[in-house]
């Protein structure tokens, strides 16, 4: 059966000119930037701009603007604006005049900058470039580590044609995720007997009392915790050395120089025990050591780069999942009638294409011959499919149904929709700052007084403590190196990270990453898809109107009249009909007509289901049922016109039902502070009235929306200081759920959705979004406590070890102590994160 469509406005995509429609010109004073593709059948049909600084596709009426040289420029942040009207040349060099290639997505340069020598730009067109997440100024030719924050670097990917260094990409990380756990594996294989011999004195048996007194016990240990202190630990003093040259200090150089400094006092004290006094050794002539506290700090961090690397490995996934919507061949009909299969590269505008049954369509045009019903719900997230016909548009990456389509190709390749929401996606994913960022600035500021501090301890000890001074001043230095180690500074976040993912996924909360988590408890405004999301995302039999005949003879005719197709509205009839207890007949003489209904013989009696215009080219008049139709139809529900025997008997309603749980979840959503708002790809008669039912003010209500049109929903609300969530489950959901600071995706969404998003909702409950909220509250605030645990032992703790007890008692803190201490704190912060296991949500 064909879609009706009197009922129903055309969905957005179709076209009635035979043309490809042209792009309006570039508003005259606004020159830089690259213009988004748009269309006559856009929603809005807005221009789009290039940020001269980022690099970000920005509408040209963002309120974010400034004007040099005569020219106005269009930014997507206050932060890309200041920095442009601070050196608008910085921006502005690479780009000579405005045909000159844009920078695509890629921040300006700064001292700080991994610059490409001449030698090393790869050639036009396979450019493969690194950026750093947290700082997109940073660019390298190869993959690596932040020099400013020691994260790895991420490939740079913005359209379909970046789709073959995606395999670069993935061998690079899985490279990296494959050397991390080799050396997490190495790093427990030799801590787990090294953690037992250093804790054998606390065992209640005397062979573990003789093992910890043992003479060789020291030689063993320092066995154990070589590879580990060394090779293990490798990448991370080359993070730290880096973080010093580039003058950035983060939680890496906390880690080298506490692992350093553990080890290597560590080895002194074994090889050559009589350098320290022996007020510092044992009975048996032996200093302490302390080679499981290096190696447990090394194996702790080497497990959380694993669990980074893997978490951080699947947001590439979410533009694979996209590139991989568009065919790689196309069949191309040439001038002389004869027919290729070409690669899709090769395709060019103006190509004329053969689209068969179940073929993706390869580029976005428009239909000049032939009909089908066009699978568009990768591009509008809507399930019906919609008829095209001759004029009609057609979009990369939908897929054709039974009839055979002949295309002529508008855009190709990267001026494809397909390929603006790659971008979209690509240069949201790209927006978000790990919540480690906290710890590095603290880093900033702790590291270089930790080092003070333990310098002018050497120093004041050397020059006026008690003999052997030199001794002395070496153990209390390290004294206040160890207490200092970053351990429980690194495990303050990552550890209530981890409880606090456990616990979400106990209520169907799956967060993607602790971005997600740290942002979640800001968000004031709430942005809804409708199908799929508030809805159940297939179409149901909703309504059955009878006009002098029996209801269910007026469906048992309808459906066994259905029976034959496959087409999702005659699905929802037969599959009402059955609900309803009835057994469906065979039909016989099936006729269809394209986007109009269909006609057959069932029972021995003649039926057609289709629109009103259907009905009056079988000159069946439909006039008695129109008002109920209209009714119908301004409920949201496509109407089925019912005849048999040659007279309008009835109407069939069919609608996306609301999800039972919608109206409970849009109410508590608004207890939580909530505004909520529905932005759809679906017509605005359907949205309105599923909005009625939540009571979602018509104002709080965008329809008809693309993709890029509902990312630009969210950056509106940024940009007017909102913190916006986006829940969404198709793939035209996936830009805005990457642009919003925080994307939820529905559990039975689209891989793209789910990929793209930051929090998955395992149910579809929205009712979870509240849940998750408090959970991101408390989480919050466990860190904050965690890192006053953290601070807390550091700050008591550091002036002891320096000594500042001793001229009034006496007292030194000896390394034993400082290592326990630094143990107590970690244990502290572990106990306080497991409390989020039982905190009431």
């Amino acid at each position: 059966m064909s879609k009706p469509t009197d009922t129903q406005s055309p969905p957005a995509g179709d076209s009635s000119s035979a043309a490809p429609p042209s792009s309006p010109a570039r508003p005259a004073p606004i020159r830089r930037g690259l213009r988004l593709a748009t269309t006559d059948d856009d929603a809005a049909g807005a221009t789009m701009l290039r940020d001269p600084v980022c690099g970000m596709m920005v509408r040209a009426d963002a309120p974010l603007r400034t004007t040099h040289e005569a020219q106005t420029y269009v930014f997507c942040s206050p932060r890309c604006l200041e920095r442009f009207r601070a050196n608008p040349q910085l921006f502005l060099a690479p780009a000579a005049g405005p045909d000159s290639p844009p920078r695509s997505h890629d921040h300006a340069a700064s001292e700080h900058d991994h610059q490409l020598a001449p030698d090393d730009v790869p050639p036009p067109g396979r450019a493969r470039i690194y950026t750093c997440p947290m700082h997109p100024e940073v660019r390298s030719p190869v993959p690596g580590a932040c020099p400013k924050c020691g994260m790895a670097l991420e490939l740079e990917m913005g359209g379909l044609d970046d789709g073959d260094e995606s395999d670069g990409a993935d061998d690079a990380a899985a490279h990296e995720r494959r050397d991390m756990r080799r050396r997490f594996s190495v790093a427990v294989i030799l801590t787990a007997p090294l953690m037992a011999i250093a804790m054998a004195h606390l065992l209640p048996f005397t062979w573990a009392h003789r093992l910890s007194h043992h003479p060789a016990r020291a030689w063993v240990e320092l066995a154990l915790a070589l590879p580990v202190v060394t090779w293990g630990a490798a990448p991370f003093y080359a993070r730290a050395w880096s973080s010093l040259v580039n003058r950035s200090l983060n939680m890496f150089t906390l880690i080298g120089l506490g692992v350093s400094v553990a080890a290597s006092y560590s080895v002194v004290a074994t090889v050559a025990p009589g350098l320290f006094p022996a007020s510092m050794r044992g009975p048996d002539g032996r200093a302490g050591v302390y080679f499981e506290a290096a190696a447990a700090i090394v194996t702790l961090v080497l497990l959380g780069q694993v669990l980074e690397l893997a978490a951080r490995g699947r947001t590439g996934a979410a533009i694979r999942a996209l590139i991989g919507l568009r065919p790689k061949t196309a069949r191309r009909i040439e001038g002389d009638g004869q027919e290729l299969d070409v690669p899709v590269a090769a395709l060019r505008v103006d190509d004329r294409l053969r689209v068969r049954p179940g073929e993706k369509v390869a580029v976005d045009g428009v239909v000049i011959e032939g009909s089908s019903a066009v699978d568009e719900s990768m591009i509008t997230g809507e399930p019906l499919p919609v008829t095209k016909t001759t004029g009609a548009s057609v979009r990369a990456g939908t897929v054709n149904g039974t009839g055979m389509l002949v295309i002529r190709a508008a855009r190709v390749g990267a001026d494809t929709l397909l390929a603006q929401i790659v971008r979209l996606v690509a240069e949201a994913q790209r927006s978000r700052a790990p919540i480690q960022r906290l710890a590095d600035q603290v880093s900033g500021v702790f590291v270089p007084v930790v080092m003070a501090i333990a310098v002018a301890t050497f120093a004041a000890w050397a020059a006026i403590g008690p003999e052997p001074r030199l001794a002395h001043a070496v153990v209390n230095a390290v004294a206040v190196l160890i207490i200092a180690c970053p351990c429980a500074l690194g495990l303050a976040t990552p550890i209530s990270m981890m409880v606090a993912t456990g616990r979400g996924a106990t209520m169907g909360v799956l967060f993607r990453n602790a971005e997600a988590i740290e942002t979640l408890r800001l968000v004031d405004t709430l942005i809804v898809d409708k199908t799929g999301t508030l809805t159940e995302g297939k179409p149901a039999l909703t309504a059955v109107v009878a006009e002098g005949i029996d209801e269910t003879h007026l469906l048992r005719a309808a459906a066994g009249l259905e029976s034959g197709s496959e087409h999702p509205l005659a699905a929802a009839i037969v599959a009402g009909a059955q609900a309803r207890g009835i057994e469906v007949p065979a039909v016989s003489a099936l006729t269809s007509s394209t986007g109009k209904g269909v006609s057959g013989t069932v029972e021995g009696q003649t039926v057609a289901l289709g629109n009103r215009r259907f009905l009056s080219e079988l000159a069946i008049s439909g006039d008695d049922l129109a008002a109920r139709a209209d009714d119908l139809a301004a409920a949201g529900q496509t109407v089925v016109f019912v005849a048999i025997a040659g007279r309008a008997v009835g109407l069939l309603g069919i609608a996306d039902p609301v999800r039972a749980t919608s109206a409970e979840a849009v109410v508590q959503l608004r207890g939580a502070g909530l505004r909520v708002m529905m932005v759809t790809g679906d017509h605005r008669p359907s949205a309105l009235a599923v909005a009625r039912v939540l009571n979602i003010p018509d104002e709080d209500v965008v329809a008809d929306a693309l993709p890029a049109d509902k990312a630009a929903v969210v950056a509106r609300l940024q940009a007017k200081g909102h913190r916006v969530a986006m829940a969404g489950d198709g793939i035209n959901d996936a830009p805005a759920l990457g642009r919003a600071d925080v994307g939820i995706a529905m559990g039975g969404g689209t891989d793209v959705a789910i990929e793209t998003a930051s929090v998955t909702l395992v149910g579809g409950d929205l009712r979870g979004i509240v849940r998750a909220r408090r959970l991101s509250a408390a989480t919050m605030r466990n860190i904050r406590q965690n890192l006053l645990f953290a601070f807390g032992y550091n700050a008591l703790g550091v002036p002891v070890a320096a000594g500042v007890l001793y001229p009034v008692f006496g007292l030194l803190l000896s390394p034993i102590i400082a290592a326990a201490a630094m143990s107590l704190s970690s244990v502290s912060v572990i106990g306080n994160a497991l409390r989020l296991r039982r905190a009431r949500l």
